[in-house]
């Protein structure tokens, strides 16, 4: 069989991501680092990290898009037995191990890029959407409509980022218990509805 140049490209991409999550494990490259120095930590050429990733933050995003896939799908496969609270605290838990600090803080460092070039970021932007759609589904299981599903659970995503933000930028807070806040939004059976009505 004849692979095409796209195929073969893909083909040594993937090759180069697995050299990359295996030379760095758990942790993300530091954005000070240079391409250089990760070739050289992967034992590969700059060159080809250019040519398949473009740039530092392309290599930062593919590595924790990969990274996230790969939690992810441990923490779905425990989903299948959850409810929605326990898949909220198995989120937290699973995001806030500190050998995870490297990676939630690189997340938030593409997050910061792809808002200001979100066309250079797709595919990582099209990766965010998937715990979302899980804690839907349970929610959805609990007896929620979809539309009241999809609001808790984006609500529930968005607030989870926003105290693993807190968590990076202020250790030393209580976000433990702001995590019990939010387990109680789902107490209330509903989401409160935005449109207008009696």
């Amino acid at each position: 069989m004849i692979l095409s140049s796209t195929e073969r490209k893909s083909d040594a991409r993937e090759r180069l991501l697995a050299r990359l999550l295996d030379a760095f494990g758990e942790d993300l490259p530091a954005p000070e680092v240079s391409l250089r120095e990760i070739a050289a930590r992967t034992g590969t050429n700059h060159a080809h990290l250019r040519y398949h990733f473009g740039s530092l933050p392309g290599v930062l995003a593919a590595m924790l898009k990969a990274q996230r896939s790969r939690d992810n799908e441990a923490l779905f496969e425990a989903a299948h037995e959850s409810t929605f609270d326990d898949f909220v605290v198995a989120i937290w838990r699973a995001y806030t191990r500190p050998q995870q600090l490297s990676r939630v803080r690189g997340f938030f460092h593409v997050v910061g890029l792809a808002a200001y070039s979100p066309a250079d970021f797709r595919e990582f932007i099209d990766s965010l959407d998937d715990l979302t759609k899980m804690l839907a589904s349970l929610a959805e299981r609990e007896g929620l409509d979809a539309e009241e599903a999809l609001a808790l659970a984006t609500v529930t995503v968005a607030a989870i980022r926003g105290l693993l933000l807190q968590a990076v930028l202020t250790p030393a807070g209580h976000s433990e218990d702001a995590v019990a806040l939010i387990l109680r939004m789902s107490k209330g059976q509903s989401v409160p509805h935005t449109r207008p009505g009696p």
